[in-house]
């Protein structure tokens, strides 16, 4: 099969359109049109529904799509253990991990990766699903749990637990909470049962509830969270490592919080090698160590 003529095809089947895709491969619209129609006549199948707001693949198309989108994959993983340069760092670095840890702990402390890597491109997809690392979704994970593919090379953190915490002003207006009881007089801020999170800070959020917590706000993300809780809202369910980055928080009912959150970096063994993937990973270790060493300072003060 003519590999030009189905890197053509899958270049029109992602953007929908022969003239997009013209314009992605810098060849002329009938260029474009011409081979997909010579792939349709190898293969004796139609591979696009064509209407006036441009191209559906059909059944046969999507089969094809899904194979071509595979090798893609592989190839982009090829090219970037190629140009991973043995003494320099650069490149696109693909890196997911959750809305809460990537808005909240990652994306603040990223300045110090880019002033030592200053040709480092980080692509940072925040989202609660799990991207498929070996598929190539992403180069890189950090993960609120342990990663369950076998072909992936993991390194566990840290670990984390959801706490309660509420503001400085907020406490000296409405009181510090003494029992779990108290929790009766404030709002309560969380994350809704229901929504993407961590199990350990579901179940917390759900045995807060038993306490009949009269007013309730709830949101998708732990950064909404938080953001209720600086503007003085109530007190938030939120990750015990802001305790370092945001010093107007205070630790309410310490007694009270959720189980262990492992917290794990995972990438994909055919990665093993990759300049960015090194760079990123001590980065990460050295931020890690140095917020630890940070919490052991504040718990002895």
């Amino acid at each position: 099969m003519d590999w030009d003529k189905l890197r053509i095809f899958h270049a029109v089947a992602d953007a929908g359109s022969l003239t997009h895709a013209g314009d992605q491969l810098h060849l002329s619209q009938s260029a474009v049109s011409r081979q997909v129609r010579g792939l349709e006549e190898s293969l004796n199948a139609t591979l696009f529904h064509r209407h006036a707001r441009g191209l559906i693949l059909t059944e046969q198309g999507e089969l094809l799509f899904d194979a071509t989108r595979a090798m893609m994959k592989r190839l982009d993983a090829a090219t970037a253990r190629i140009r991973d340069s043995e003494e320099e760092v650069f490149g696109e670095l693909r890196v997911t991990t959750t809305i809460g840890f990537g808005t909240l702990w990652l994306a603040p402390r990223l300045p110090d990766l880019y002033e030592k890597y200053p040709d480092l491109k980080i692509d940072l997809m925040l989202e609660e699903r799990v991207l498929d690392l070996p598929m190539r979704e992403a180069d890189v994970a950090i993960r609120m749990k342990e990663p369950s593919q076998a072909d992936l090379i993991r390194k566990r953190l840290m670990s984390v637990h959801m706490c309660l915490f509420a503001s400085r002003d907020y406490l000296e207006d409405r009181g510090m909470p003494e029992t779990p009881d108290d929790l009766h007089e404030h709002r309560l801020i969380c994350q809704n049962p229901r929504s993407a999170q961590v199990g350990a800070g579901a179940t917390l959020v759900n045995e807060l509830m038993t306490y009949d917590v009269p007013s309730l706000l709830t949101v998708n993300n732990y950064f909404g969270v938080l953001q209720g809780v600086l503007h003085n809202l109530g007190i938030g369910v939120l990750p015990d490592y802001l305790a370092r980055d945001f010093p107007d928080l205070v630790r309410v009912l310490p007694e009270v919080h959720s189980g262990e959150v492992p917290v794990f970096l995972a990438y994909p063994e055919e990665l093993r090698q990759s300049k960015r993937i090194s760079a990123f990973r001590d980065f990460v270790q050295k931020e890690i160590m140095e917020y630890r060493k940070t919490m052991k300072e504040q718990a002895v003060s």
